[in-house]
């Protein structure tokens, strides 16, 4: 899938099984950095990132993505001298970006990869979410932009999300750098892990043999989802503001025009809408008052958790 749609030629010898792409984000940390070493993220960002670095003893460190009013961009000013000032050595790149559905343009790649290049950080890029991409736009994974990011990158994707099918707990990494890859594999083995479980390897051929047309399918609802949860949004509830999103299932929703504690307004929607959604502060400091809705599902379903959505906003 990767030749087909990413034109990515991807040798088998780089691949290695790993039991998760956070498992696999934590291994190359460890086997990477020393404790007390900085990790670089781009916030909001998926919470996992953050318990990968600081349980292994690594120092967060945060660039905050840019608001602008259409979408979010990558402030390189700030990640080249946060880079700088906190020695960082590794960085976490999420590509398509996870929870505000940024698809990262290949120019915005190259900056990325050339500031990290230039200053001797290894990448680590969490590209799960890279075949969920809606229309008019295109995913490029950052190391098959040049031989440099090629040898400097460890990539980690799964079908979890294209598929549906994360109870097989499998994922792989993807690193032409032989070192980087013999480091990996020690870690692994290290943990017991020595090859992936025979379910998951028949899931994995099943999967990206036999179920395009389901994914294309599938891909076309969830984009439906997606105009009609805004529409809604628009329509019905305006206070509340939604960027569309350039890839996968998730709505990054921002409430802060209610005058209410982030944590009341969590529990309101779970209490008296009995709506669960992902809470926006452990996706980064920046993140007060967000929130990250998933739509892959019926759209029965979805105008039921957005009527429990309005039905809490209009009695703020």
């Amino acid at each position: 899938m990767a030749k087909r749609k990413n034109n990515w030629d991807i040798k088998k010898e780089w691949i290695v099984p790993v039991p998760g792409v956070v498992p696999g984000i934590a291994n190359t940390i460890l086997h990477n950095t020393k404790e007390g070493d900085s990790v670089i993220i781009n916030t909001p960002v998926y919470p996992p990132f953050f318990n990968a670095i600081t349980l292994n003893n690594r120092v967060v460190v945060e660039n905050p993505l840019i608001e602008l009013e259409d979408k979010y961009v990558i402030d390189f000013d700030d990640f080249e001298k946060k880079i700088i000032e906190n020695n960082v050595k590794l960085s976490v790149l999420c590509s398509p970006h996870n929870p505000v559905g940024r698809v990262w343009t290949k120019e915005e790649l190259e900056e990325y990869g050339r500031i990290c290049r230039k200053h001797n950080v290894l990448m680590i890029a969490d590209e799960i979410h890279g075949d969920l991409i809606l229309k008019d736009y295109k995913h490029t994974p950052i190391a098959s932009i040049n031989d440099d990011f090629l040898y400097n990158t460890v990539t980690l994707t799964a079908p979890s999300k294209t598929f549906n099918i994360a109870g097989l707990a499998q994922s792989v990494a993807i690193i032409p750098n032989e070192d980087l890859r013999n480091r990996f594999i020690n870690g692994l083995v290290g943990y017991g892990i020595f090859h992936m479980a025979s379910f998951a390897a028949v899931g994995f051929v099943a999967a990206y043999t036999y179920g395009k047309e389901w994914f294309e399918e599938c891909m076309s609802y969830i984009e439906e989802n997606i105009d009609f949860a805004i529409d809604f949004i628009n329509r019905e509830i305006p206070k509340v503001k939604v960027k569309r999103p350039q890839a996968s299932f998730l709505l990054w929703l921002d409430l802060r025009a209610f005058d209410i504690d982030h944590d009341e307004l969590h529990q309101k929607l779970i209490n008296e809408g009995k709506l669960l959604l992902n809470s926006g502060i452990t996706y980064g400091e920046n993140a007060k008052l967000f929130f990250r809705m998933n739509i892959a599902c019926n759209r029965e379903m979805l105008t039921d958790g957005l009527n429990r959505l309005k039905k809490v906003v209009d009695s703020l």
